[in-house]
């Protein structure tokens, strides 16, 4: 019984002289070269894919060469970047959020070869303290080239920004919040760069100003918003690509909704008076970033 067993699972022997031989006619030719054809494609495409999975830089690449089709190359930005380091927003994920989107611009500046400054003020113009101010040249042969040099130049920015951040909040003046003030600021700054720039203000702050004017956390009629307006001292800056970001965004309760969207009509018409090319008032810092 054993034996029948054991003579039923094992292999036949096959002699390798009864192996047939086979006769390759001109059609299974072909068939081997097609089958050799579609195999190389296939291990090309495993390679390529296998490629872009472990690479995780091709999709930042892939950005920063979305970001380089939107320069203007007649028009390079002159990026100023005002945060608000007054009480009202201090807070350890307001400030995370701040440095998102600062990463962002600095990110888009470098990549269309402009200039950066970035700075935190308080209760006036005077009490403002710059973190950086310099050109982002990113060197190189070609775009590629050019375009490798982003993530590198993006971190040393931003580690000098974030190591001066902290010193810098702590010095200002906790007496109130002077944010239209950073509207001169930024007319005398690009003014002094000169050249072909373009600005882009971004101005990161909760909105809540009490120096010269009062934007008290309360509701704000149409007329009221106009009248504060046309009571605000704002230089023209045409031409310029304003964003007021984070409006309402405090680190104790959240102000409510009518209160909010009185601070983005406010900021809108300002910006609007200032004759600026465009203007974005928001409660988040998404769109500073871009």
């Amino acid at each position: 019984m054993t034996t029948n067993i054991k003579e039923e699972s094992s292999m036949p022997k096959i002699a390798s002289s009864k192996i047939p031989a086979v006769v390759l006619t001109p059609t299974s030719r072909r068939h081997r070269r097609r089958l050799l054809i579609v195999g190389l494609a296939l291990s090309a495409a495993t390679v390529v894919s296998a490629c872009s999975v472990s690479s995780p830089a091709h999709g930042e690449l892939g950005r920063d060469k979305q970001i380089l089709t939107s320069c203007d190359a007649s028009a390079p930005p002159a990026s100023d970047v005002q945060i608000d380091g007054t009480g009202s927003s201090a807070s350890a994920a307001i400030t995370e959020e701040r440095m998102a989107a600062i990463e962002e611009i600095v990110r888009t500046t470098a990549i269309c070869s402009g200039r950066l400054r970035v700075s935190v003020f308080a209760a006036s113009s005077a009490a403002t303290t710059t973190l950086f101010d310099d050109m982002l040249p990113l060197h190189g042969a070609t775009d590629n080239a050019r375009l490798r040099r982003v993530p590198r130049a993006v971190d040393d920015v931003m580690s000098k920004i974030r190591k001066k951040y902290g010193p810098a909040v702590a010095e200002l003046s906790s007496g109130g919040s002077d944010i239209t003030a950073q509207y001169r600021l930024a007319s005398e700054w690009i003014n002094q760069v000169g050249g072909d720039f373009r600005l882009h203000l971004s101005v990161l702050t909760d909105g809540f100003q009490n120096v010269g004017i009062r934007l008290d956390k309360r509701d704000l009629s149409k007329q009221e918003i106009t009248d504060l307006v046309n009571k605000t001292t704002v230089p023209e800056l045409p031409g310029a690509l304003v964003t007021v970001a984070g409006l309402g965004r405090i680190a104790g309760e959240a102000p409510r909704s009518a209160v909010v969207e009185g601070l983005v009509a406010y900021y809108d018409a300002l910006c609007h008076r200032a004759g600026a090319k465009t203007c974005v008032s928001v409660t988040g810092y998404t769109s500073a970033g871009r």
